[in-house]
């Protein structure tokens, strides 16, 4: 074989087989339709981040990239900090809001005072994360403004709930170690209400990170809204923490039927007891084990509520789309009436053709046969 040959023959093995293997790493952070990579410190690499893009064969199957894809990257170019990301490794875990993959648990922030915790309104952040599937960490904030006392009374409430509370003081530096432990080595991703210190936790817990903090609002007692989108941040002890936008009253929309087991007292009453139905609500339905006196037990009840008009509206509406259609006008959106498409449907050209040939070969054959009789 030639110089030449081989020179050839070398080139498209390198072709079929790239000289470098893909680079394994993980989506911090998304914007427009860029990704920041950071690269798995196990790997020899010049750089440990890339900005990168997506391939093409990806946006055509509908490969969605969003932050926590683990990724393999190609033809890096470490000079420019650029990558291209070719495949996106299997998820998990998925959560919608926020668009986060491999969601290793739920870090669910509340604070003791400014502003004071309201059961109602920690029982629906409870069971919203409880619906992801997820482990629920549950962490107290500024706990130094609150008596040593009602500390414990709330330790005890929480338990009664199902749930063990890591009390925690941003300035005072009381439990972030504790905490920073439980947080090691996994994808959380932080939640709560707005202004209970989320921002001010993860400046601690990562110093390298100085999220904006704003200050409780003095008309409402409420927190300010400071992040306004999904980003992983790396933690010093390995594993990453997202900050999420704090919200006061999160989303139900569970399945009625579903409810039940995101509240830990019916997961246990019903581990030790079975109701007389098996579709039981618990509601009013005769021989229920879950109905009682227990603190939460009316917060399932207006949760079930919410469930159940919930789960109507879905069915009205696909009721609705299938004999009723969204045109948009320039008066605004309307429904109109969605017509029967083998019913009303104009005939193509070629159907058409195809018909007036069928009705000639007839009445061809026809003729064909009165003069054979005649």
């Amino acid at each position: 074989m030639s110089f030449e040959a081989e020179d050839v023959s070398k080139v498209l093995a390198e072709d079929q087989h790239p000289l470098s293997e893909p680079f394994e790493g993980t989506v911090l952070a998304v914007q427009a339709n860029y990704y920041w990579v950071r690269l798995a410190s196990d790997q020899a690499a010049p750089s440990s981040m890339l900005l990168c893009t997506r391939r093409t064969r990806l946006k055509k199957i509908g490969q969605r990239v969003i932050v926590g894809d683990r990724v393999y990257v190609e033809e890096p170019d470490w000079a420019g900090g650029r990558g291209a990301i070719s495949q996106v490794a299997s998820r998990q875990s998925e959560l919608d809001r926020p668009p986060i993959a491999n969601v290793d648990q739920i870090l669910l922030v509340f604070a003791l005072a400014e502003p004071t915790i309201e059961p109602y309104q920690l029982s629906r952040f409870l069971v919203k994360a409880e619906s992801t599937g997820l482990e629920v960490c549950l962490c107290l904030s500024k706990s130094d403004l609150a008596a040593v006392s009602e500390q414990e009374q709330w330790r005890d409430r929480l338990s009664s709930w199902g749930y063990e509370a890591t009390f925690i003081s941003v300035r005072k530096g009381i439990g972030v170690t504790e905490l920073a432990q439980r947080l090691s080595q996994k994808i959380t991703v932080a939640s709560g209400p707005s202004g209970v210190g989320k921002s001010s936790l993860i400046n601690q817990l990562i110093p390298d990170v100085d999220l904006r903090v704003n200050a409780v609002s003095g008309k409402l007692a409420r927190g300010r809204h400071t992040t306004r989108h999904v980003e992983l941040f790396e933690l010093p002890m390995g594993g990453f923490l997202a900050d999420t936008p704090g919200f006061n009253q999160p989303d139900l929309f569970v399945a009625p039927q579903d409810l039940a087991g995101y509240f830990p007292e019916i997961r246990h009453k019903l581990a030790e007891a079975t109701c007389q139905f098996n579709d039981c609500w618990h509601r009013d339905e005769p021989g229920c084990v879950v109905r009682g006196e227990w603190e939460r037990y009316e917060h399932y009840l207006d949760f079930l509520d919410d469930a159940i008009a919930y789960q109507t509206n879905l069915n009205q509406q696909s009721d609705r789309d299938e004999v009723l259609k969204l045109k948009t006008k320039r008066k605004g959106t309307q429904y109109e009436a969605r017509l029967d498409p083998k019913k009303y449907r104009q005939e193509s050209r070629r159907s058409q053709q195809q018909s007036l040939q069928k009705l000639t070969d007839d009445m061809q054959s026809l003729m064909e046969n009165e003069d054979n009789e005649d």
